[in-house]
């Protein structure tokens, strides 16, 4: 199993998730279009020349679902039961075409189901950075993680 249990988890472990993932114009121009996002911000580059960033962005759907993948082979692949909500998502600079992200993992709170004795809630704190290392996104992620088995 990849991922870690419920009881594995600490406050204050960080993840410096290795996998790296440059972002084509395919990934965005796909994911918008399978997503039925229309806007010119993603798919219209003539558009966008004019603007201030003067070409397309990211998605930034796209850059929380990478954000969040990237993390799971590395702490929760194969034990998470469910996550329980996304909150604070911030994209405080855009990604671009040709972007590279990397994504650290720090858990920020772990606590006990109150309703299942198999089960526990971890809080963690997701950010992504380009290939500048500036942050480009974050969220706060809760998910419902299963308890390491009884030994047999």
């Amino acid at each position: 199993m990849a991922g870690f249990y419920f009881e594995e988890f600490k406050v204050g472990m960080i993840f410096n998730h290795p996998m790296r993932r440059t972002i084509t114009e395919a990934d965005n121009v796909l994911f918008s279009t399978m997503t039925h996002n229309p806007s010119p911000l993603h798919l219209d580059a003539e558009y966008m020349k004019t603007s201030q960033f003067g070409q397309r962005l990211v998605n930034s759907c796209l850059t929380l679902s990478m954000m969040v993948g990237i993390s799971i082979g590395d702490t929760t692949q194969g034990t998470t039961i469910a996550n329980l909500g996304w909150d604070k998502v911030r994209f405080p600079k855009p990604l671009f075409h040709g972007d590279t992200i990397h994504v650290q993992t720090e858990v920020i709170e772990v606590r006990e189901s109150r309703s299942k004795p198999d089960r526990g809630v971890v809080t963690f704190i997701h950010r992504c950075f380009n290939q500048h290392d500036e942050e480009v996104a974050s969220c706060l992620r809760l998910a419902l993680m299963l308890k390491k088995p009884p030994s047999k």
